[in-house]
């Protein structure tokens, strides 16, 4: 393996699991606030990004790499309010979508076209996961102070159940 691109895999493995660590960090946060759908919706995401960590695992040993699991960095502890919470989600996404477009680039810039294509399902799910922090943001907006409302979105939320991402069955 491309001893350039393996590193590059292991760095965004470890993006991955501290955007899992900040999740959960959320998760808690939001637990410890009184929004047991928020806790859930954000303890979801950070399953699905193990998963992404997992993903890229999976694509480096297939491939001969070696993985190397680094220190993860400790999240924030306190998050503001539930809108807070989910617009630090959205920039954090924006952060990882960042990290994978440049993986695409480096990918492209050293001719690896098996990880190129690897890299099209993690573009296209940061799409989804931009989308969707950006939908919740858009009703939290919208609701503004109204507890009633408020409530019954976080009731909403509990609904989210954990699908394992597809990466992990290609």
């Amino acid at each position: 393996m491309n001893p350039t691109i393996q590193s590059a895999i292991n760095k965004q493995i470890n993006e991955e699991l501290f955007s899992a660590y900040l999740y959960l960090a959320i998760a808690s946060y939001a637990g410890s606030k009184g929004f047991p759908g928020l806790q859930n919706w954000m303890t979801v995401q950070a399953q699905e990004e193990i998963d992404h960590a997992m993903g890229f695992q999976i694509h480096l040993l297939r491939r001969g790499g070696e993985v190397e699991l680094d220190a993860i960095e400790k999240p924030a502890k306190e998050f503001g309010s539930p809108l807070d919470m989910v617009k630090a989600g959205l920039e954090h996404e924006k952060h990882i979508s960042g990290c994978i477009n440049d993986l695409f680039d480096l990918a492209q810039k050293e001719k690896d076209f098996a990880f190129q294509s690897f890299l099209t399902w993690y573009i296209d799910e940061q799409v989804e996961e931009e989308e969707g922090a950006q939908e919740l943001i858009d009703k939290m907006t919208i609701l503004g102070d109204n507890g009633p409302g408020v409530l019954a979105l976080d009731k909403e939320l509990a609904a989210r159940a954990y699908k394992p991402s597809s990466i992990l069955i290609q």
